[in-house]
Order: C-alpha cells, then structure tokens, then sequence
C-alpha cells in the first residue's frame, strides 16, 4: 500500500516556474511507475508525465515536453515535477499517481492517487 501527498502547487505567472513534490509512504515506493496527471475545470483527467522505477524512463504529454521535468528520488520517497515557462493552460489540479509495472500513460492502470495540488497560471 503507498500513499501519496502531493505539495507545491499555487498561483504563479504565464512564464514562470514552479516545483511539485509528491511524498509517497510505504517501503516499497522504488519499486513503483510514478506519474503526474492534470485535470482541468470540466476537463478530463489527463496524463501529464510518467518515470520508471528506476528513473531511467520518462515520458511526457507532448503539451508538456520541453517545459517540464519529472524525476524520483527513491532515498527521500518523493517524485517531483519541475514546471517551466508555464502557460495559462497549464491550470489545473495537478495529481500525482503510482502503479506496480512499466511505464504508461494509461490512467485506469494506475491504483494509488494522491489529493492533488492546484497550480494556477495567470496570464
């Protein structure tokens, strides 16, 4: 079982940056796919980034690709998002989520959801 607290969310401007954490509880977080989703007002649930286990794969949604960053760090528990050169359609509740397995993009793959974090982008 793992739990996930996201952090670091809030209101920034259209060109800024920003850096999600999300703290993971449990043993066996290195061993976990870990990804970040994004889900804006009367939008679906989409995925924004995804890192192995190892960190030694990533992905990312091609709105995201240049701008973002995600990566792990199994010692402390915790997957990050580094957010750059945001937009105004980067808005959203932004979720952090895990999964036994390989990489995927794939939403319903993933069991374990954290509360999410608001990230706001002023323009």
């Amino acid at each position: 079982q793992v739990q996930l607290v996201e952090s670091g969310g809030g209101l920034v401007q259209a060109g800024g940056s920003l850096r999600l954490s999300c703290a993971a509880s449990g043993r066996t977080f290195s061993t976990y796919t870990m990804a970040w989703f994004r889900q804006a007002p009367g939008k679906e649930r989409e995925f924004v980034a995804g890192i192995s286990w190892s960190g030694g794969s990533t992905s990312y949604a091609d709105s995201v690709k240049g701008r973002f960053t995600i990566s792990r760090d199994n010692a402390r528990n915790t997957v990050y998002l580094q957010m750059n050169s945001l937009k105004p359609e980067d808005t959203a509740v932004y979720y952090c989520a895990g999964k036994k397995g390989y990489n995927t993009d794939y939403l319903p793959d993933y069991s374990y959801w954290g509360q999410g974090t608001q990230v706001t982008v002023s323009s």
